[in-house]
């Protein structure tokens, strides 16, 4: 019986100093390990199947629809900078004044070089029915006539360049030229960029691995195919840009460098918000759906085997 008392002491004795153990330290202290961090906090959300777009963000670069490149079409110094840069303009605004004292001059002398071969020729035609000059004299008439005529528009012309105006509308840019700069001779010289921004054009590309996967499942029934294409932009702070978009192209070729398929969209920029050069993400509506269950983003993680 001894035994069995010792061992039943010894028992007592180690719960006892398990209690103690869990206990407060002398000096009040909680013991140690017991200040450890909280357990982590988690999202819980309860999930429901539905229709679910399936969509693709794409890397993209916008561009405006049109851009023109001003240049010099005659030679000469520029006089003035008649538009404040970076300002919206209108077709036909005048941007650059080039000295045009000498195409004024040359547009009055043949205006005046016109005016006297065209009264040589009506004098020529009364004294051909008189009889008074040969067919071959009126006919030189003519022909002097019609290359004064011709030397006028020329002249005409060149005067009306020396005033440089804007070929479309839209956002011009910063003067590439100065006051007192000579312009024209030898290259055209390139004066001012202007870019048409509202609307304002995204190109992006697609993998043709993934456009074929697509058509596949769309195929085996899977999926359903889009009946119109939604097309969002993500600006670069994560944000979706306030104005839908459309797909305006879809080539149908592959490109053979990069395996990718062009594509191209258009989005409203009337607050001039979206500037040419830009990258950006496209969000693109390819298919969907009936019933599907759709989790957070962040809630997907990837090992070796893919996602779950």
């Amino acid at each position: 019986m001894l035994p069995s008392r010792i061992h039943h002491l010894a028992l007592c004795s180690l719960a006892l100093a398990s209690l103690v153990a869990c206990g407060p330290s002398p000096d009040g202290k909680p013991p140690a390990g017991a200040g450890g961090p909280p357990p982590a906090e988690v999202n819980v959300m309860r999930v429901t199947s539905g229709p679910v777009d399936l969509t693709t963000d794409l890397p993209g670069r916008l561009q405006a629809v049109r851009t023109a490149q001003v240049r010099a079409r005659v030679e000469g110094v520029v006089e003035r900078i008649l538009f404040k840069e970076g300002a919206d303009i209108k077709a036909g605004a005048p941007l650059f004044q080039i000295d045009p004292r000498a195409y004024r001059a040359n547009a009055e002398a043949a205006r005046a070089d016109a005016l006297a071969a065209e009264q040589t020729l009506q004098r020529y035609q009364a004294l051909l029915e008189a009889r008074g000059v040969s067919q071959q004299e009126f006919e030189a008439a003519q022909a002097r006539a019609k290359q004064a005529k011709a030397t006028l528009a020329k002249a005409s012309i060149d005067y009306e360049n020396a005033m440089v105006s804007a070929p479309i509308s839209g956002r011009v840019g910063h003067a590439l030229v100065t006051e007192g700069a000579l312009v024209g001779r030898g290259d055209v010289t390139p004066l001012v960029n202007i870019d048409q921004m509202d609307p304002i054009y995204v190109n992006f590309s697609q993998s043709e691995n993934e456009l074929f996967h697509l058509r596949q499942s769309i195929k085996s029934g899977k999926v359903k195919a889009g009946d119109s294409l939604k097309v969002q932009l993500l600006l670069p702070d994560g944000s979706v840009y306030g104005q839908s978009g459309k797909l305006l192209l879809s080539e149908q070729t592959v490109d053979v460098n990069t395996g990718n398929v062009f594509l191209r969209a258009e989005f409203a920029n009337p607050q001039r918000e979206l500037l040419p050069g830009s990258f950006v993400r496209v969000r693109i509506s390819q298919a969907s759906m009936d019933q599907a269950i759709a989790v957070p983003q962040r809630a997907v993680q990837m090992n070796s085997n893919g996602a779950f």
